[in-house]
């Protein structure tokens, strides 16, 4: 085992001697409390070491121990449900340990190896398996945790038993006597392999009406939602989160305050399914990593969390992970990049930041699972983005732009409001709108693409006539265009705007948004239709119908907006009589 010694500290950078035959990116202990490290550069018998610990009270010449092995994660049984920091440390073990103040130095296993669960085997004794092959199954809550063989393992099975077992005890025998466990140890920097990456053509559905109708995002899709200081970013998160229809959540705070995390670790845990009626927190997996840790393993976590999030996509599940925010996760490379003393990009962050941030997202995607089974699995990735005052200008901002998928611009003007979600309508942008268009149609949704086109042209339009009514007036224009102005008020406060907290409203459901539309559509074609029969705006506008529109949000039964249609056919047709 290869041991150096600490020549130079710079914050969380510690330069070790002695190093020689080490490799990028082997973890290390460092000093006397064996604080946790990586190498991230090597220099002749020089190591630079990234701490994930506060070096404070580190001295010149403390040993530096390499452990020959990378960051790596344990996959198993036991990981839903768990907080961890960082590096894969659970919090509530560490706080058992030393306290509500985190000693340094502590090492925890990020699975228990000493629990027992109970494996039923699948695969048979002279099957031949290949890495992604199922070997059994747990049950993990209500979840059906599949025990996969490891991605470069192949061989005849000797034996193979059911029982209960320890993560550690080996459930599967391979006939050159190989072992096989229900963990894996994978490195977070490496994605899992899989046999191929397919188009995403399947809606992520979130319940959250400017978002499925309006942006949609894809299974295996990447988000980005960047905005200033109280826009709503992580409430946003969190509710994609709760309601989005994957299997698998994984949510990592990666630099966020304290009293944030704090909402979320106490929230989850209260939370029901509304597809499965089940604790929430079940099939949730939670990194803290809050702004007050050290930097380092800020860094890292974004890294562990995409690691948990490929494993449940290799069994074959739909994965959503939401990481807020990467940012954060940016000012980190900064300020370590700042300690190598490398050469800045702009705004100081490292030239490398597009690489990185592009490599975190690529790892999203819907695949084909690695095995003999044909299994499909996603990972969507959402990002949140905290650009300094909302310049969306900003390197972070910008060259997450050129990855993700979709992009829900959250506005401050709108925040200020109490508009929300605060998703600025004209600014943002969805490209998966053709991919996912044949999805809805077979979903029962013909001519949702044909809506939701009329919907923009109609915000569009608005933004125009909004220009005019400040130069001259609204009594200026013409009844038609007054009209698009009364329609699109009903989309932005009836439709687009929706509360997080609501009983109801909260969560909506994707038949009741296509009908919330059509309505408010059918309204706007109408009175148009009206019009042009000689009727006049403020009339038909005295009509009873607006109330009825505004309370749809708080319906639960779908039958009861849809016959909102008719009452008003019904109730425009009549005033056409009465005319």
């Amino acid at each position: 085992m290869i041991a150096g010694f600490i020549s130079r500290i710079s914050g969380p950078v510690v330069l070790s001697d002695h190093m020689k035959g080490s490799k990028m990116y082997d973890v290390v202990k460092v000093g006397a409390e064996e604080l946790n490290g990586e190498i991230i550069r090597l220099d002749g018998e020089t190591a630079v070491v990234q701490v994930y610990e506060d070096t404070t009270g580190l001295k010149i010449g403390e040993r530096v121990l390499n452990t020959g092995t990378p960051l790596s994660v344990e996959l198993g049984p036991g990981l839903l449900s768990s907080i961890y920091d960082g590096i894969q440390r659970p919090l509530p073990k560490l706080v058992e340990r030393s306290g509500s103040f985190i000693s340094r130095g502590i090492s925890v296993p990020g699975i228990d190896k000493e629990k027992k669960w109970e494996f039923t085997a699948i695969a048979g004794t002279g099957d031949h398996v290949t890495g992604g092959n199922i070997l059994g199954t747990v049950m993990e809550y209500h979840i059906e945790h599949r025990i996969l063989v490891p991605p470069a393992i192949s061989g005849t099975i000797r034996e193979i038993r059911s029982g209960s077992f320890r993560v550690e005890d080996p459930v599967c025998t391979l006939e050159d006597n190989t072992p096989i466990t229900m963990m894996q140890k994978w490195p977070v920097r490496r994605g899992r392999p899989y046999k191929t990456k397919q188009d995403p053509h399947l809606l992520l559905v979130t319940g959250q009406r400017i978002f499925d109708t309006m942006f949609p995002v894809a299974k295996g899709g990447t988000a980005m939602i960047p905005g200033g200081f109280g826009t709503g970013k992580t409430v946003a998160e969190q509710t994609l989160a709760k309601w989005s229809d994957t299997q698998i959540v994984v949510y990592i705070g990666c630099g966020e305050r304290g009293n944030e995390m704090t909402d979320v670790l106490s929230e989850f845990p209260e939370l029901v399914d509304p597809r499965t009626k089940m604790p929430l927190m079940q099939r949730t997996i939670l990194i803290a990593n809050t702004s007050n840790m050290p930097v380092a393993a800020r860094e890292a976590s974004i890294y562990t969390g995409i690691t948990m999030a490929e494993y449940y996509r290799d069994m074959g599940y739909d994965v959503a992970l939401m990481a807020d925010s990467t940012s954060r996760w940016g000012e980190a490379l900064r300020e370590v990049s700042g300690r190598l003393e490398e050469m800045p990009g702009e705004e100081g962050y490292p030239a490398y930041l597009a690489t990185r941030l592009a490599a975190f997202y690529e790892r999203a995607g819907r695949v084909v699972c690695l095995g003999a089974d044909e299994r499909f699995g996603s990972v969507t990735i959402v990002g949140a983005v905290s650009p300094p005052g909302g310049d969306f200008s900003e390197p972070i901002t910008q060259n997450t732009l050129r990855i993700a998928g979709t992009f829900w611009a959250l506005d401050t003007s709108l925040a200020y409001r109490r508009h929300f979600p605060s998703v600025n309508w004209i600014k943002s942008y969805s490209l998966y709108l053709d991919s996912i268009q044949e999805w809805f149609v077979k979903s029962g949704f013909p001519d949702w693409k044909e809506m939701r086109d009329k919907t923009m042209y109609l915000l569009q339009k608005e933004v125009e006539l909004q220009e005019i009514v400040q130069l001259v007036g609204p009594d200026a224009l013409p009844e038609s265009e007054k009209a698009i102005l009364e329609v699109t008020r009903m989309i932005r406060e009836d439709f687009l705007q929706q509360s997080a907290y609501h009983e109801v409203d909260s969560f909506c459901p994707l038949d009741k948004q296509y009908w919330m539309l059509k309505v408010i559509l059918t309204f706007y074609e109408r009175i148009s239709d009206a019009m042009i029969k000689g009727i006049a705006l403020n009339k038909i506008l005295k009509l009873p119908l607006k109330a009825e529109i505004g309370r749809m949000k708080e319906l639960k039964d779908v039958e009861k907006i849809r016959s909102i249609i008719g009452e008003i056919d019904k109730k425009v047709a009549a005033m056409e009589v009465e005319r």
